[in-house]
């Protein structure tokens, strides 16, 4: 007759322990932490011809209205046959040529069936995560996700260790504080102004001048981020502008 009170006990003594061990998402930096130098890249997508440091990178994007579409085609696995190799499902990507370090990258955004639209940094000559992978602000209609990925998700150390289960745990903690998400709410069909500032090892975001994410990580400091990619999966996500300027650390 004592076992319903000593098992609710234990659920609460387990959720307890849980909500203690769960990472507290930073706090964001009311003020901007870059501050712009000068404009290195501004595309509004109503010319002619495409800048040439745009280019493909998963399909597909392209220039609509003066717009830049983004429709994740690559929306399922596709697995391996007739000697093809197997395709995973991928977010669209587009990238741009645009060597960084520390940098203020300020993005018209629209969601019209979309799930993400994120805005990631690249240096494809380091080896020490998949495809170069450095930072990235992703934004959810629900939420925020600010990720080191050199250090993070995307470091092929960690990569390797999560593959062997007995050390999975080991993995899990090497990703500890490399990501953080921010609750927030974005409509679709409605335009947004996001922004994302990057200082030495830290990376602010913010939607229509309010701050939205932030996170302070050693992978975000990467010296040399030689480009800029945008990302969306699902159908559809919009660019309607997009500038990029050099910066220093505001502080």
């Amino acid at each position: 007759m004592i076992i319903r009170p000593i098992l609710a006990l234990s659920c609460i003594f387990t959720a307890a322990a849980l909500a203690a061990e769960a990472p507290k998402a930073p706090t964001m930096p009311a003020n901007p932490i870059a501050k712009k130098k000068e404009l290195l890249f501004s595309d509004d997508f109503k010319g002619s011809t495409p800048d040439k440091r745009w280019h493909r990178v998963v399909d597909t994007f392209k220039v609509e209205g003066g717009m830049l579409k983004g429709t994740q085609t690559r929306d399922k696995d596709v697995p391996a046959a007739n000697g093809k190799p197997e395709v995973k499902a991928h977010a669209a990507v587009y990238g741009l040529e645009i060597p960084t370090k520390d940098s203020v990258i300020e993005a018209k955004i629209k969601f019209e069936g979309a799930t993400m639209i994120d805005v990631e940094f690249d240096d494809r000559k380091f080896t020490g995560s998949h495809y170069g992978h450095i930072a990235r602000a992703r934004v959810h209609l629900d939420k925020v996700v600010m990720m080191d990925e050199r250090d993070g998700s995307q470091n092929e150390e960690i990569k390797a260790l999560q593959k062997d289960p007995s050390k999975k745990g080991e993995a899990a903690k090497m990703l500890v504080g490399k990501s953080a998400t921010f609750p927030a709410k974005f409509e679709p069909g409605k335009w947004y102004t996001f922004t994302v500032e990057v200082a030495g090892d830290e990376m602010r975001a913010s939607v229509d001048g309010n701050p939205v994410g932030y996170l302070k990580s050693a992978g975000i400091g990467h010296a040399t981020k030689s480009k800029i990619e945008l990302g969306v999966a699902g159908k559809d996500g919009y660019f309607g502008e997009i500038k990029v300027w050099n910066a220093e650390p505001a502080k």
